[in-house]
């Protein structure tokens, strides 16, 4: 089993899971394959790590599973938006932590 970890990426943690929960249980060479025409940023970056977990087992895409795909919150960025009368209003930026796990046949 090999895996790979994306931490401190900044994209929103509950619209990444939408995209991990798909990809669970694949094939990693159609996962990667259905990702690529997913119109999302998440779907994008967890292409690209489970590609890395592919090369990290030494095996081929066809010959790997998608065992584990998880994404976990990371910290968020506060940020401040100036309002009207002077007042300011927050805006959070999230990241995550995109965890992959793969097996070889």
């Amino acid at each position: 089993m090999a895996r790979a970890l994306l931490k401190f990426i900044r994209v929103s943690p509950i619209k990444s899971r939408l995209i991990a929960r798909e990809v669970q249980g694949m094939n990693a060479e159609e996962a990667m394959a259905a990702l690529e025409f997913t119109p999302n940023k998440a779907a994008k970056i967890i292409s690209k790590v489970i590609a890395s977990a592919v090369a990290n087992s030494g095996n081929e895409a066809e010959d790997c599973v998608i065992t584990s795909c998880r994404v976990d919150n990371g910290p968020v960025l506060k940020r401040f938006r100036p309002r009207a009368r002077g007042m300011a209003s927050g805006i959070r930026k999230p990241t995550a932590h995109i965890l992959v796990e793969v097996e070889g046949k």
